[in-house]
């Protein structure tokens, strides 16, 4: 019975381990492949030395190494857990917790789960490459470091020079955590039995002098790309903008205080048991747990729309366009920009936009989050590629490229703008760096072809698009980080006789519900299609603009009945409600208008475009 009771701790701390990976796989399993797309490991020498340049360059080196494998999410989760399934082992040895006690061992799991889902859009910004595995890896070692430390024989000053070696080894490549190492050893030789008070005290001094002088010296001799106020912090994330965000690191300072505790309340020999009391063990381990998980969960970063966004860029990644049409069908809240124009470019390359663009829900709910973010960040690069902006796309990845490092979404648009833009040989170059990629060397080798055999790219389904998108002047201006707008009024002054493009324009026309812009669009798009059937949107828009100018006679137009029906209804129900405030309205007439361009023009109004 005592040695199933023994099992039971290690039971429910290797349960929970799975619980998280499991909930990772459920609700977070976009998120993590969009990890690996904003982050960069490269198998060559130079890109080693690029990281060591700074102080816990080889931490990050590991965490950037271990963060492609959320190419696979299911992978890169496996890894994760893994590691933080040794660091319960490892502080479990370090300073000796009793397995009765095991769910404190949770704790740190805990913590540095939420420094992971809790980051939202800072996705997007977190300058630290190889975030996700970072912490952890760092902390593995430190701990690693503290136990090794207990290990040694008092004697022949042996753990004063570990110390030592620790900061001045450990902090060139593990930054912080290598000085976190040091400062729990200095703390936990006050609880060392084999240690006299010289002993202590020694250990101590080492420790405070080394931490508070080896990053002095490196930051004044070594690491000079290091700004001074952020020597001690090497290898932490820095969740600063124009503004710091000082939330953000409430999990780190209570990983950091959780073994400040473990090292004041450290016994070399745990007393037993109270075989009178078993239950009391069990109902705080119980109660902790509880605690633990509903913090976790309190904490996770849940917003919907930053989701629904993740899994339309997937979907556009892969050229699913299918797959972004079925995410925009089920928005369950109103939807951010970005999560409209990827249904708008879906439904473009489909064929299906004249006719469904208005089927899904509209809106233009600004991102749930403290942080400035723009489309541009979110989306934009994408959209400006799709969209026959390539020069757009180029300047955003190499201008977030320099401010924030490198990453695979860059280096893939990069590719595919050189290649679209005639430039091959600048296309050649991020192809030979991305075939240094551990996943995506099948991908370079893909795109290489289009340098061997240019005459392909224009008869290609995805490069095909976005040339005839190209049929105009791509002039780099400045687009003030409003990516929709000013895509919008760049197509709207386009003249182009490519169908594709010109549908286009007719679009940006139709979503600036510019009347004067319209017409010319709509008819050069009727005289293109000869014969065809006018897509439903189009003819709504007309016969709507029609009745309120008469500078245009619409009376011999062949309109379908289904149009002019339900243009009447929809006049004759405003009518009837003609009192009511335009948002009572909306909801009222949604259910049986919400798919047309009345009700867009109307009852739509008020969208800011972003």
């Amino acid at each position: 019975m005592k040695n199933i009771q023994k099992l039971i701790p290690p039971a429910v701390i290797a349960a929970s381990i799975c619980a998280v990976f499991a909930c990772l796989m459920v609700y977070e399993n976009d998120f993590l492949w969009k990890a690996q797309e904003l982050n960069l490991f490269l198998d060559t020498p130079m890109f080693f030395q690029q990281q060591m340049e700074v102080a816990g360059g080889m931490l990050v080196w590991i965490g950037c190494y271990l963060t492609q494998f959320f190419y696979f999410p299911w992978m890169g989760a496996a890894l994760l857990c893994v590691g933080w399934g040794i660091l319960v082992v490892l502080t479990k040895m370090a300073f000796r917790i009793p397995w009765r006690w095991g769910v404190v061992l949770l704790i740190p799991v805990a913590l540095l789960l939420i420094t992971d889902v809790d980051m939202g859009y800072w996705i997007y910004y977190l300058k630290l490459r190889g975030h996700f595995f970072v912490a952890t890896v760092g902390m593995l070692v430190a701990v690693a470091m503290v136990w090794l430390f207990r290990l040694l024989p008092s004697r022949w000053l042996l753990r004063p020079m570990f110390i030592v070696l620790t900061v001045v080894v450990g902090y060139p490549l593990m930054g912080f955590y290598g000085l976190l190492a040091a400062f729990l050893m200095g703390l936990l030789a006050w609880r060392l039995t084999d240690h006299s008070v010289s002993q202590r005290v020694v250990c101590t001094v080492v420790a405070a002098v080394f931490i508070l002088a080896v990053p002095l010296l490196c930051y004044r001799y070594v690491y000079c790309q290091t700004n001074l106020v952020n020597i001690y912090w090497a290898a932490l994330p820095l969740y600063r903008l124009v503004e710091g965000f000082p939330a953000y690191y409430i999990p780190f300072y209570l990983l950091v205080a959780f073994y400040v505790v473990l090292a004041f309340c450290y016994r070399p020999h745990q007393p037993a048991a109270d075989s009178k009391r078993p239950w009391m063990s069990l109902v705080v381990q119980l109660g902790l747990l509880a605690l633990l998980a509903w913090g976790v969960w309190h904490f996770w970063y849940k917003d919907y729309n930053f989701h629904k966004e993740l899994a339309m860029q997937r979907c556009l990644e892969s050229s699913d366009w299918d797959g972004i049409i079925t995410e925009a069908s089920d928005l369950q809240e109103e939807p951010t920009r970005s999560i409209l124009m990827m249904k708008n470019l879906a439904l473009s390359r489909l064929g299906r936009i004249g006719d469904e663009m208005y089927h899904f829900r509209s809106g233009s709910k600004t991102s749930n989050t403290v942080l400035p973010v723009r489309m541009t960040q979110v989306v934009g690069k994408a959209i400006y590629y799709h969209y026959g902006q390539p020069n757009f796309c180029y300047r955003w990845c190499l201008e977030d490229a320099v401010e924030g490092g490198c990453r695979v979404e860059y280096l893939k648009y990069l590719t595919r703008c050189s290649i679209v833009n005639g430039e091959y040989q600048v296309a050649r170059k991020y192809i030979n760096l991305m075939k240094h990629t551990k996943f995506y060397r099948s991908w370079a080798e893909e795109q290489e072809r289009f340098l061997d055999h240019p005459q392909e790219i224009r008869n290609d389904k995805d490069y095909g698009f976005v040339l005839h998108m190209m049929g105009h002047g791509d002039v780099l201006n400045s687009d003030n980080n409003l990516v929709e707008s000013f895509l919008m009024r760049q197509l709207v002054m386009i003249d182009s006789d490519d169908p594709i493009l010109q549908e286009q324009t007719l679009i940006a026309a139709l979503w600036m519900k510019d009347i004067q812009m319209f017409w010319p669009k709509f008819f050069q798009y009727v005289n293109l299609h000869p014969g065809q059937h006018v897509p439903t949107h189009y003819q709504e828009a007309a016969y709507l603009y029609g009745h309120l100018e008469n500078g245009v006679d619409i009376s011999h137009m062949p309109f379908d009945e289904v149009v002019k029906r339900t243009y009447d209804n929809f006049m004759a129900r405003a009518q009837q409600n003609a009192g009511m405030s335009e948002e009572i309205l909306g909801d009222l007439m949604r259910p049986e208008f919400g798919h047309t361009f009345y009700f867009e023009y109307f009852l739509n109004r008020d969208q800011q475009m972003y």
